[in-house]
């Protein structure tokens, strides 16, 4: 069953250029994940510190297996970093 999952992220304004390239990083090697569907970044309009990413699955094991992989998972550590907390996800299926 085809997953979305919504990861959230606080950016700091003056982080936000450093988060850009680590963010198209990240979807470069997703592109190449089995099950990987799509994936947007979006800004809060009211809210520019506050990002989210929506990224679709074929299957939650695939999310699951792209969540392990050390490749993301070091990536993810730059960003997490970078902002000073961790990306906090919820996984999400369709109703």
């Amino acid at each position: 069953m085809a997953v979305k999952v919504i990861l959230f992220r606080r950016v700091a304004a003056e982080k936000a250029n450093a988060l850009k390239p680590l963010l198209l990083e990240l979807r470069s090697l997703a592109l190449a994940q089995p099950g990987y569907i799509s994936g947007e970044t979006l800004m809060s309009a009211d809210d520019p510190e506050e990002y989210i990413v929506i990224s679709s699955w074929a299957s939650e094991d695939d999310w699951n297996a792209w969540l392990n992989n050390d490749s993301r998972r070091s990536v993810q550590s730059r960003i997490d970093n970078l902002l000073g907390t961790r990306t906090m996800y919820q996984v999400y299926f369709n109703a």
